[in-house]
């Protein structure tokens, strides 16, 4: 297995994914959508993208927005996307995944690397516990929405 950042010649491959990502969090599949998100994704430069090829095909994938931390005046990075196609589990993709992104924060300064996923996703809280990843017991998080 190979894992790289993607670039726009990985747009199909990486769109695909996401797609399926999307689908996996009860949304419609939207392939074209998908495809124009992650494209200005990478060009805009503002995500990076990892993802793991087995052979030719696709096999995960995450994705990292950069953000601040006033009180450490300092980067961080949420991972907010992070997807195995469901023939690819148990493989240790996830594993390869989230320590690729550990390396990136550590390359790039960062303070911290935070991700959030679904009270029902048993199976990636314990991936993400096995990787050193602790609840958040000390802050609640609120969101807006906006559109």
């Amino acid at each position: 297995m190979e894992l790289y950042q993607a670039t726009i010649d990985d747009l199909e491959g990486v769109s695909d994914l996401f797609n399926k990502y999307r689908m996996f969090y009860q949304q419609k599949s939207d392939l074209e959508g998908a495809m124009i998100y992650i494209k200005k994704r990478i060009e805009g430069k503002e995500s990076v993208i990892f993802v793991v090829k087995d052979e030719q095909n696709y096999v995960g994938f995450t994705q990292l927005y950069p953000t601040f931390s006033s009180i450490s005046m300092k980067r961080a990075w949420i991972l907010n996307d992070l997807y195995v196609d469901t023939k690819a589990r148990k493989h240790g993709v996830g594993e390869m995944l989230l320590q690729k992104a550990k390396e990136y924060a550590i390359e790039t300064g960062a303070k911290s690397l935070s991700l959030s996923t679904a009270p029902d996703n048993h199976p990636a809280q314990r991936l993400y516990e096995r990787n050193g990843y602790k609840k958040d017991t000390q802050f609640y998080h609120y969101d807006l929405e906006i559109g």
